[in-house]
C-alpha cells in the first residue's frame, strides 16, 4: 500500500468517518432502527439499512417513514428519533476499550508519530462517547459530529469544519470513508479520499483499502 502511505506522508491532516472505518457499530444502528420500524409496521432489512449509512439520525428517520408512507409531525419524529437513540445507546454500553476495527490503533499511532493533525468527521451525535468507550479519544485533535453540523453528507460541511478547526487547508486533507455519501462530501470539500471498502462497491475515490490494516 505504498500509494496510501505516500498520500498520508504528503497530507497535513487526516479526517476519519467513524462507523465502518474506526469502529463497527453499524449492527447496533441496524438493530435499533429495525426495532423502531417494526413498531411502526414498516418493513426494514439490511439492504434498506445500507441506504442510511453516513446520513443523520433525522434524515434516516425520514427515509424510513417515507418507505412506509407514514406521516408524523415534527414533534412525533423527534420522539421517535430519541427512542431509537435510547435503544442504540443501550447497545453502545456493551462497548469497551479496544473495540475498534483492525488497523485503527496502528494507523492513528503512525499519524501521531508523523505529526499529522487528526479529526473525526461523523454524522453520529454519539461520536465522542464512542471514542471514549473504545479508548481512542486521545488521538483526536478535533471531533466534528452530528452535534456540530446542520447538514448531512454528501454536504461537505462536516469535513470543511474539521479542516477549519484543525487550521488545515482542505486541499491538504485526506479523508477515510466507507460510504458513498461521505466520499461525495470529501470531494465537494476539495479533499482527497481513501475508501475503506472491502466489497469494492464505492466509486470516485483516490485510493481504496479493504481495511485500515492496509493503510500504512
Amino acid at each position: 500500500m505504498k500509494k496510501i502511505t505516500a498520500l498520508l506522508e504528503k497530507a497535513e491532516a487526516v479526517i476519519f468517518d467513524l462507523d465502518g472505518v474506526l469502529v463497527d457499530t453499524a449492527v447496533f444502528h441496524y438493530q435499533a432502527w429495525k426495532r423502531l420500524a417494526d413498531k411502526l409496521g414498516i418493513p426494514f432489512d439490511i439492504e434498506k439499512n445500507e441506504a442510511l449509512k453516513g446520513i443523520s439520525r433525522m434524515d434516516s428517520l425520514d427515509k424510513i417513514l417515507a418507505w412506509g408512507e407514514v406521516q408524523k409531525t415534527d414533534a412525533e419524529k423527534q420522539q421517535l428519533a430519541e427512542r431509537k437513540n435510547e435503544w442504540y445507546l443501550e447497545l453502545l454500553d456493551t462497548m469497551k476499550t479496544g473495540d475498534v476495527l483492525p488497523g485503527t490503533i496502528a494507523l492513528l499511532s503512525w499519524l501521531k508519530d508523523n505529526h499529522k493533525k487528526i479529526a473525526l468527521g461523523s454524522a453520529s451525535k454519539n461520536a465522542s462517547a464512542i471514542l471514549e468507550k473504545t479508548g481512542i479519544m486521545e488521538y483526536f485533535d478535533v471531533v466534528i459530529d452530528g452535534n456540530s453540523v446542520s447538514r448531512s453528507k454528501p454536504d461537505p460541511q462536516v469535513f470543511l469544519l474539521g479542516a477549519e478547526k484543525l487550521g488545515a487547508d482542505p486541499a491538504n486533507c485526506v479523508v477515510f470513508e466507507d460510504a458513498q455519501s461521505g466520499i461525495e462530501a470529501a470531494i465537494a470539500a476539495g479533499m482527497q479520499v481513501v475508501a475503506v471498502d472491502k466489497d469494492a462497491v464505492l466509486r470516485d475515490y483516490d485510493e481504496r483499502v479493504n481495511s485500515l490494516v492496509e493503510a500504512i
